[in-house]
């Protein structure tokens, strides 16, 4: 009798140990599942996030293309006035001449450079517009210009008052230039197309800009597919800077 109830005993504590292991299965299953949801939360959050910077990104964007093509210069001229305004009233209040402590401020290697671009004759300020460019040249040619004062005596006596027109004067095909003159001309004109064929538009290196080429050749390759496929790549390219590319 004691033997059949040991041995019941035993199978109740062998039921009970079936009994655990299902349960520490479930327990450990709903562990997993709920970090899965967690997981699943956080990468939910992370693509709301990522969807609001895209959006955020796409109207600054909007709002830039919008704007005048030469707005960053107008904004940094304007804030470069704000800060001369605001410079001036500091002077005027400590009763000091702003003229002189802008001078003060200057570095010796920029007011040496200001006054070489002063020194020099016809200095290049770059290119502004085509009657500023005609300008220059017209000036240039008129300097090289040497009077010759025994020819002009000589048709001064030839001509008398007719040397000077008026208003009136037809001198259509009465003046024929000497052949000096016209070898002169012709040398100055063979000068410009040589210098013309030589000339390079100077482009200004920025410091800023990305390096997207390992040389000079790369370089210009690069700069020639931007100018071509630049807008249709635009998106794309600020998408992986971004590291939002799909």
């Amino acid at each position: 009798m004691a033997a059949a109830v040991s041995a019941l005993g035993g199978l109740g504590d062998i039921g009970d140990g079936d009994e655990a292991q299902p349960s520490a299965a479930a327990a450990a299953a709903a562990q997993k599942r709920e970090e899965r949801l967690r997981k699943f939360r956080e990468l939910h959050l992370k693509r709301n996030e990522a969807r609001k910077l895209n959006h955020q990104e796409v109207v600054e964007e909007d709002k830039r293309l919008k704007l005048p093509p030469n707005w960053e210069a107008k904004k940094a001229r304007l804030e470069w006035e704000l800060k001369v305004e605001e410079k001036k009233k500091e002077c005027a209040a400590r009763g000091e001449d702003y003229e002189r402590v802008k001078l003060l401020e200057i570095s010796a290697e920029d007011a040496e450079r200001w006054e070489r671009k002063k020194k020099r004759k016809n200095p290049d300020l770059g290119f502004s517009d085509y009657a500023a460019a005609q300008l220059r040249q017209y000036q240039r040619l008129t300097r090289q210009i040497k009077p010759d004062l025994e020819q002009y005596e000589k048709l001064k006596e030839q001509y008398g008052e007719a040397l000077y027109p008026t208003s009136d004067s037809l001198l259509h095909g009465t003046h024929v230039p000497d052949k000096e003159g016209i070898d002169r001309m012709v040398a100055d004109l063979e000068k410009q197309i040589e210098k013309r064929e030589k000339y390079s538009r100077r482009r200004p290196y920025n410091d800023d800009a990305d390096i997207d080429y390992i040389n000079e050749r790369n370089a210009k390759f690069n700069k020639k597919a931007e100018r071509f496929y630049g807008k249709y790549t635009a998106e794309i390219k600020q998408n992986l800077e971004r590291g939002t590319a799909v």
